[in-house]
């Protein structure tokens, strides 16, 4: 139905056709998988598709961060750079146990863009955002001081069955002094 406003009374209009353009359709978000807000400015998920732009798009993002090694694809780019979003990749395969290895100079370096407040708000994603996304995101909450049982905690609600002990013990053993000179924005630092 269409209010109908002519004469300066409001009254209603029999028109129940559907809208005719894209601005008058109520927008659906739908968030990829795995999606959570890891603090102020940082969320993490699996990877987004076209289905969530719309979702992306109403978090105003900045910067992007791929764990992937894989070429990103076209249309995502395309999205990224038509929003103004940066994009930065850092290639980490997606191996299983036990035969891990993540790489712990790219997990440094993501760390440095993760806690670059110019890149707020950021999103961090792998493929299904549970091993690589955990264990980048398991290295901020050590920088924010959480104990490791609520680290392995987290992590372990988004792997699920598919928790890796390689992967806590990595974030476990990483060695998080040589980015404590890093500001950190976190709200739970704060205090």
């Amino acid at each position: 139905m269409k209010l109908d406003n002519t004469n300066g009374q409001m009254s209603f209009a029999g028109d129940v056709s559907p809208p005719q353009n894209a601005d008058d359709v109520e927008e659906i978000f739908v968030p990829p998988l795995n999606f959570a807000m890891v603090d102020n400015g940082i969320f993490r998920s699996g990877f987004p598709d076209s289905a969530n732009f719309g979702f992306l798009k109403s978090l105003r993002l900045r910067s992007v961060i791929c764990l992937c090694p894989e070429p990103y694809p076209e249309a995502t780019l395309e999205f990224l750079k038509v929003n103004g979003i940066r994009f930065y990749q850092f290639g980490i395969d997606g191996c299983k146990e036990p035969f891990v290895n993540i790489p712990e100079d790219t997990i440094r370096e993501a760390l440095k863009v993760a806690l670059d407040v110019r890149n707020h708000p950021l999103l961090i994603h792998c493929k299904r955002g549970k091993h690589r996304t955990g264990c980048l995101v398991g290295c901020i909450r050590r920088l924010q001081r959480w104990c490791l049982s609520s680290v392995f905690d987290e992590y372990q609600r988004f792997a699920g069955a598919k928790a890796r002990v390689s992967d806590q013990r990595f974030i476990e053993l990483f060695d998080i002094s040589c980015l404590k000179h890093h500001p950190l924005s976190f709200s739970s630092s704060k205090k």
